[in-house]
């Protein structure tokens, strides 16, 4: 059944399903402007998913063929998966941030034997085992979502409005999720007149009930050692300062007082950081990090996919510990067959 919600002020949100996630849906919003709606995100490239998308757009009273532009939080293929096709029907532009940008002409590039051998490697010298490993080296030919991403027409700048006539739309560069998120302060009156500046569009960045996942920024050809945590916590405190009256989220519901719910998340993070190191009072590798830590359910119920993500996540938790002096490699470093092992100082 095809859901929209009007927010008012020419803002409406669809419900576009994600295929087999518990996340469920993109919540893809519709806004109006004086040249045609603009699309902030678009969904799975799956086909149930774009009829909803075609629906929804018919049920608000306009049509995919006359979408002026697309602007995308982030490349991710729940947000940035349906884009080429809604531009191959309406001829609208797509607008990205220029970090994402730049991961989505990788991931054209680069040949999926390339990823598989480069996650290989990575697994192999965050200490998983031969069984996590092993499906990696025979699962060449396998299609990956999202692997052959739309080309963006536009550089999304922060800082700066973007080309939609009739709204006052600022981009906010919120690196964390991915290099390039953003999130699209809508500089308007609330239509609610809710106490606050406008209203925030938080992509998968500031979500009501859920944390977002924060894990390594991957790409085979670049060897810097990112900070991705450190990155996200910044980027919660200057969308905090912002406070909008409403944010409208990528996922879940929309939501009220962003600050309250960012200092929940900086706590959050300060909290499982500081429990990180009293598991690292003995000496572990990121796998068995992971494998201790506290998850959504226990670790041995936790799927193969989601496993590889847990362990970036503990990654990129090592790594802000590290650059905090609060943690250091003690041996392995990744290099002949040895894995690496952190521990608390």
């Amino acid at each position: 059944m095809t859901q929209v919600y009007d927010h008012g002020g020419g803002v409406r949100a669809l419900r576009v399903p994600i295929p087999d996630n518990p996340l469920g849906h993109t919540l893809v919003y519709v806004v109006d402007t004086d040249r045609g709606p603009a699309l902030i995100d678009t969904g799975w490239d799956d086909p149930a998913s774009w009829d909803t998308l075609v629906a929804g757009l018919d049920a608000c009273g306009t049509s995919v063929g006359e979408i002026h532009g697309v602007v995308v939080t982030h490349h991710h293929p729940d947000h940035h998966g349906l884009s080429g096709r809604v531009r191959e029907a309406s001829g609208a532009w797509i607008a990205m941030h220029e970090a994402d940008g730049a991961i989505v002409r990788r991931t054209r590039e680069t040949r999926p034997e390339r990823w598989f051998t480069y996650m290989t490697a990575k697994l192999e010298a965050a200490g998983a085992p031969e069984e996590h490993v092993a499906p990696l080296r025979t699962a060449r030919r396998r299609r990956l979502p999202g692997f052959s991403p739309a080309l963006p027409d536009r550089e999304i700048v922060p800082g700066e409005l973007l080309d939609l006539p009739g709204r006052r739309l600022r981009a906010i560069w919120t690196p964390g999720h991915t290099p390039g998120h953003v999130c699209l302060h809508l500089e308007e009156a609330h239509p609610a007149q809710l106490p606050g500046h406008g209203r925030l569009f938080s992509g998968d960045h500031l979500l009501p009930e859920i944390t977002p996942h924060i894990g390594l920024y991957e790409d085979p050809d670049d060897a810097t050692v990112t900070d991705p945590l450190g990155d996200y916590l910044d980027s919660l405190e200057r969308v905090g300062r912002l406070a909008p009256a409403e944010v409208l989220p990528a996922h879940q519901h929309a939501f009220t007082d962003a600050a309250a719910r960012v200092r929940e998340l900086l706590t959050h993070h300060e909290d499982r950081l500081t429990g990180l190191l009293s598991l690292l009072a003995e000496p572990l590798t990121p796998w068995q990090l992971a494998e201790r830590m506290e998850w959504n359910r226990p670790w041995e119920q936790i799927p193969y996919g989601s496993r590889t993500i847990a362990v970036s996540e503990a990654e990129s938790h090592l790594r802000r510990l590290v650059k905090l002096g609060r943690a250091e490699a003690v041996s392995g470093a990744g290099a002949g067959g040895e894995p690496v092992r952190y521990v608390a100082v």
